[in-house]
């Protein structure tokens, strides 16, 4: 696949119009390559070529609209007015896209404001008799054009319009999210996804995992990958949706001919046969028997007999967090346990470098915790966190407790004794039929009830540069108009307005949710807070129940100096024998690689 911003693959529509505006000829291309190129008279055109008949079509890039709404959707629409001539494109990787309009927008703002300085070098001749090549890739200079450019324009909202020097219009930069540049490891990670292999990576909490993931969802075709987590916090995270919802055969406890019975309805199997690319996120926590029965399904649905019927897997997790739950009393099974697992997985992958956490000594007490080791001095180190004033401008430390009902009746309860009027706010969804699919998936709730003074917990990234982000901690100061007015820990001060969530279901469909992106704070469970990092956080770990609690707790916090920890003993903390074997074998087999791959570059010439 292309890493060239001037170069994309995707479905192409073509359509042309008359003078009249009646349309009078159309071109349908499954999968196309598009191309930027210049001629030697460095006019742009864009190449689109139909990669199963081999036919191209080479288009003038000269008074252009891009409408560019839908972009991270994997859609957009190129507008040639001289051409008369509208590209529809659709199942794009979103990052390859935003990059492709990015670059169009900003060679074409470069390309102009050369002819403005110097016209008499533009000589009009033929265009399409001329050899052509590959544009230059984008510098600096054409960046900063651009960017004076963009300032000076009028900004508009849903398109971005470049034209002749003649014919200003509206025009807006196209607006790239923040492309944070992957590290060595997370690159290696994303080439065997774009490879078209199987991968399981993991590694300990706060090493980028669902931010790596977030970039390989942004790099394949939107209509082709599903994209599922174990858990509905876990997939909202990622945009995705549960994987019980995906596979359609509920909680998979009945037989595997139950399992395809559910799975051939219509609906469900149209989405496991269009499915070519599969995510699952938090794969610890998805059962082992769970996996085998959907690795099958997929094999009947899908007439295929290749593992997982062909489709590519792409799976994430760290087994030593939060194991599958306990069905029954029965002993959970992890996926690495099933007896498809090997069969499925063609690459184990392993992320080293934790960002969440910058201290030294506290990474390191993490990376034992993890393992199930406690030694005298993590010990006296975590104890002495107990006498931490991490409560300031009245926010309160988040309590992290081992059971969910737990949490709910200390954040009740605490709301209750607050006094003063209470407001409610009432999310709005856009299908009120589909309140307990929202319920599920995100941690926004349908009915939120708050009081001066409340403790919360900010649920939307708002502004990252101020610290307004998904798991701030703050506490309410005041209504304005019914708008809860919050401080947070960095001492920002928020309007806390209405916000939306969009999740797309296992159709395809999308549904919202808007709600005050905020939640009570005073408890949170230790399983809900997966995922999340928190600024002011106590917890007491004396009621875990499983392997992992104690470390996933204690792994949300971004610092010692931020961490209280209640009543600690040696005996909360333990990592499960399984996992601890399982991880000697793969980091083995890690070793051994490295050490063959160091051997093939010493030896060649």
């Amino acid at each position: 696949m292309e890493s060239d911003s001037s170069y994309l693959n995707c479905t192409t529509n073509l359509e042309w119009i008359n003078i009249q505006g009646l349309t009078t000829k159309k071109a349908n291309y499954k999968l196309a390559g598009l191309r930027l190129i210049r001629n030697n008279l460095r006019q742009m055109f864009i190449e689109v070529r139909d990669n199963k008949s081999n036919t191209t079509v080479k288009l003038v890039l000269q008074n252009i609209n891009i409408f560019n709404k839908f972009m991270h959707e994997g859609k957009a629409t190129i507008k040639l007015n001289e051409e008369r001539c509208t590209i529809l494109l659709s199942n794009a990787p979103s990052a390859q896209l935003i990059a492709f309009l990015k670059t169009i927008f900003i060679k074409m703002t470069h390309q102009m404001e050369k002819k403005l300085k110097n016209p008499s070098k533009h000589v009009l001749t033929s265009v399409y008799s001329s050899s052509a090549q590959d544009i230059s890739p984008v510098i600096t200079c054409e960046i900063n054009n651009a960017k004076e450019h963009a300032l000076r324009s009028v900004v508009s909202r849903k398109t971005i319009t470049t034209s002749s020097p003649s014919n200003v219009r509206k025009r807006k930069l196209c607006s790239n999210p923040t492309i944070i540049e992957l590290f060595d490891e997370q690159k290696q990670v994303l080439d065997i996804v774009l490879s078209g292999k199987n991968i399981f990576f993991t590694g300990s909490a706060g090493t980028g995992k669902s931010f790596l993931l977030k970039r390989i969802i942004d790099e394949l075709p939107p209509d082709l990958v599903t994209v599922t987590a174990s858990t509905g916090v876990a997939a909202c995270q990622i945009g995705g949706i549960t994987l019980h919802q995906f596979c359609g055969i509920g909680l998979g406890i009945g037989t595997l001919e139950r399992c395809y019975q559910l799975a051939c309805r219509p609906a469900t199997a149209s989405v496991w046969r269009k499915t070519k690319y599969l995510i699952i996120d938090e794969i610890s926590m998805v059962d082992g028997e769970f996996f085998d029965k959907i690795e099958a399904v997929a094999r009947y649905i899908r007439k295929n007999d290749k593992p997982f019927g062909g489709i590519q897997l792409i799976l994430c997790g760290d087994f030593f967090q939060l194991p599958p739950v306990i069905k029954n009393g029965t002993k959970n099974m992890f996926c690495f346990e099933s007896k498809s697992w090997k069969n499925c997985i063609d690459y184990n992958f392993e992320l080293e470098t934790i960002h969440r956490q910058k201290d030294p000594m506290f990474i390191k007490i993490l990376n034992s915790i993890r393992i199930g080791q406690v030694t005298e001095e993590i010990s006296t180190v975590l104890k002495s966190t107990v006498k931490h004033k991490i409560e300031k401008d009245g926010i309160l430390a988040t309590r992290l407790c081992s059971h969910v009902r737990e949490a709910d009746t200390i954040n009740t309860s605490q709301l209750n004794n607050l006094k003063g009027p209470s407001k409610t706010y009432i999310a709005q969804d856009s299908d009120q039929s589909m309140a307990y699919i929202l319920n599920q998936l995100l941690s926004v709730p349908d009915q939120l009830t708050l009081k001066v003074g409340a403790q919360v917990m900010l649920l939307k990234n708002i502004n990252l540069s101020s610290g307004l982000v998904n798991g701030a901690r703050g506490v309410v100061l005041r209504f304005e108009n019914d708008t809860p007015i919050v401080q947070y820990c960095t001492g920002e001060i928020h309007y806390a307005k209405m916000e939306k969530w969009t999740i797309k279901t296992a159709t395809g469909r999308f549904i919202h949710r808007k709600q005050v992106p905020l939640k009570l704070a005073w408890a949170f469970s230790i399983h809900k807070s997966q995922g999340l990092t928190l600024d002011c956080v106590e917890m007491s770990l004396a009621k875990v129940f499983d392997a992992g609690q104690a470390y996933v707790a204690l792994s949300r916090a971004q610092s010692l100096e931020c961490l209280r920890v209640l009543d600690f003993t040696e005996q909360q903390v333990w990592a499960n024998p399984c996992v601890l074997e399982f991880y000697k074998k793969f980091r083995k087999v890690l070793y051994n690689m490295k050490i063959i791959s160091i051997q093939k570059n010493k030896w060649s010439f």
